[in-house]
């Protein structure tokens, strides 16, 4: 096993010193005593950490094996998929139009995608008889970012509702073209009223489907144009170029929990018919980096600004009103106490959560095993990419902000 850092790919954020950032650097080493005890009991091939406050880094190392079928090592530069990472970008596009006047956040949906008006919602989301009513309203703009739309993935349920829908945002792209998507996600009732309940599912695709239509280019367009290019996110996109190949960074063969076979969407070969806002895009922990950095600096990295301070503000915010079921748990217990965001989970208070943090941080994950958070409090991001797509994944949520925030000094 090789562990290697790198200040190259450290590109708009310059390494500092770790005790000069507020961190004990003996106690910041534990990232990679504790992730190199992980790879060597093969729970996960290996990981890539990057950590930084103030806007400096404090950390980037590989850890472990980029392949270990091939024994391959794992250095910083590699690529992940990064599948529900995915999600905050293709919010940022969003916030990005409606900064231009472009959309509102109370628009209707089906405003820019006839195809959802009218959309029926089931009278049960457990039963196995399919009953539905009429919406009490549209499902807006707001509510495809906050995730109160009333759409759900398929895998989600087992109810007559969830079997109708077109499976979840990777595959559904593989499977369907656009257009197709569109026709099978309307046969599928949505399975809350929207602005009702919080409810994972296909609403950041459809987000992804309004820059489309207001934009007039692809959602990967619009993002490197708008985002990607900006913030020197080199290697991040929807589809790996032929020479990065050897850099891109695989799954263990079995789970380590469950011993059945597992890979990642690009490890296959299989092509989507249309960028998926929701869970389609690569990226490496340096490019990501870049991104969360840019939230936590308020919308802007270095002379670059995307957004405007108050548009970040308002994403960072909880949108989760009293009025609205908060089913958040139900992706990962240990964030208890979190409410949602434009984009993010949000913590509401410093206890009630299984994990270590702020009141006010905010952070998403992807269903590969990649994972960040910011926390504005501590003018702290971290970014964590591992290709470990099974139930394992939970466990380096937690472990990861124990390692991390155990290190402050300050």
């Amino acid at each position: 096993m090789t562990v290697k850092s790198t200040t190259a790919a450290s590109g708009l954020l310059t390494r500092a010193e770790p005790r000069a950032l507020g961190f004990d650097s003996g106690r910041l080493g534990r990232i990679r005593e504790a992730l190199e005890r992980e790879v060597a009991e093969q729970r996960i091939p290996g990981a890539v950490v990057g950590v930084a406050r103030h806007g400096q880094l404090a950390f980037l190392e590989g850890i472990g094996y980029r392949d270990k079928a091939a024994n391959a090592s794992l250095w910083a530069d590699a690529i992940f998929s990064i599948a529900s990472m995915t999600k905050p970008m293709t919010s940022v596009a969003i916030m990005i139009l409606h900064e231009e006047g472009r959309l509102l956040l109370t628009d209707p949906a089906a405003k820019f995608l006839p195809q959802l008006a009218g959309m029926k919602v089931a009278t049960s989301p457990t039963s196995d008889v399919l009953e539905t009513a009429p919406a009490a309203r549209e499902m807006t703009v707001q509510d495809l970012l906050r995730h109160t739309s009333g759409l759900t993935y398929r895998d989600r349920g087992t109810s007559a509702a969830h079997k109708l829908y077109p499976g979840s945002s990777i595959n559904a792209a593989v499977a369907y073209g656009k257009d197709d998507f569109l026709k099978e996600l309307t046969k599928a009732p949505l399975l809350y009223q929207p602005g009702a309940v919080w409810e994972y599912g296909f609403s950041t695709d459809i987000l992804g489907l309004i820059v489309e239509a207001v934009s007039g280019k692809t959602l990967g367009a619009f993002l490197k144009e708008r985002l990607w290019d900006r913030l020197g996110m080199a290697d991040t996109g929807f589809v790996i170029p032929v020479s990065n190949a050897g850099r891109y960074a695989r799954a263990l063969p079995n789970d380590p929990l469950s011993g059945q076979p597992q890979s990642v969407h690009h490890a296959t070969g299989e092509v989507m018919k249309w960028e998926s806002g929701g869970g389609g895009a690569v990226s490496t922990a340096a490019d990501y980096l870049r991104f969360t950095q840019m939230l936590l600096n308020g919308g802007a990295l270095g002379d670059t600004r995307i957004l405007g301070r108050k548009t970040v503000e308002l994403m960072r915010a909880d949108h989760l009103g009293p009025e609205v079921v908060n089913r958040i748990t139900t992706m990962d217990p240990s964030c208890n106490g979190y409410g949602f965001g434009l984009g993010f989970a949000v913590r509401r208070q410093p206890g009630v959560a299984g994990i270590l943090g702020s009141a006010g941080d905010y952070y998403w994950s992807g269903v590969y095993g990649t994972y960040f958070w910011i926390d504005p409090a501590e003018h702290l991001t971290t970014v964590f990419m591992s290709a470990a797509p099974g139930m394992i994944r939970l466990r380096y949520r937690q472990l990861l902000r124990a390692l991390v925030l155990q290190a402050l000094t300050d």
